[in-house]
């Protein structure tokens, strides 16, 4: 029943703690794209893919107690600090998630900043497209973010090291 709900539970499980509403939606949606089973659907939104699907099953898990999310205020917006609670920890021995080096691959992109992650993801999004038709959609899409070639050669770099992790 709660299995899709499973799925997220090792994602956090792996990681420990992920600050930021951004930083997951990301971190979910990169490891969908290089072929983690998760199924939640995504649309491009202001800060690349998005996932209402996604937003709705942390809140749900949050309402059943097995995340804990806190809300700090940082200057002029508030962050989200997620962790799995211990009633989280025994939903998560119970259900059968099967997801070989999720770990590797969701603490690896934990450790990166949600500027890049956004921009890999936006990559990973325009995926059909060339490299330089890639570059012009970030260039054009992400102008405030003003990425650089150089960053957005690393995004690729990146997307070939989560792969091999996987």
């Amino acid at each position: 029943m709660l299995k899709e709900h499973a799925k997220l539970m090792g994602a956090f499980a792996a990681c420990g703690e992920v600050i930021g509403r951004k930083k997951l939606q990301k971190m979910i949606y990169i490891a969908k794209k290089i072929s983690f089973p998760f199924q939640e659907k995504f649309e491009f939104h202001f800060y690349g893919p998005y996932s209402e699907e996604l937003t709705l099953r942390v809140e749900e898990l949050c309402d059943m107690g097995f995340i804990d999310e806190v809300r700090e205020k940082k200057g002029g917006y508030y962050q989200y600090r997620y962790t799995m609670t211990g009633e989280g920890e025994t939903f998560l021995q119970h259900a059968e998630v099967n997801m070989p080096h999720l770990k590797e691959t969701v603490t690896e992109m934990n450790n990166q900043s949600a500027r890049f992650l956004e921009l890999v993801s936006t990559v990973l999004y325009f995926d059909t497209l060339t490299r330089e038709e890639v570059a012009e959609k970030i260039f054009t899409l992400k102008s405030k973010q003003r990425y650089t070639e150089e960053e957005i050669n690393e995004a690729y770099a990146y997307i070939e090291k989560l792969k091999k992790l996987h």
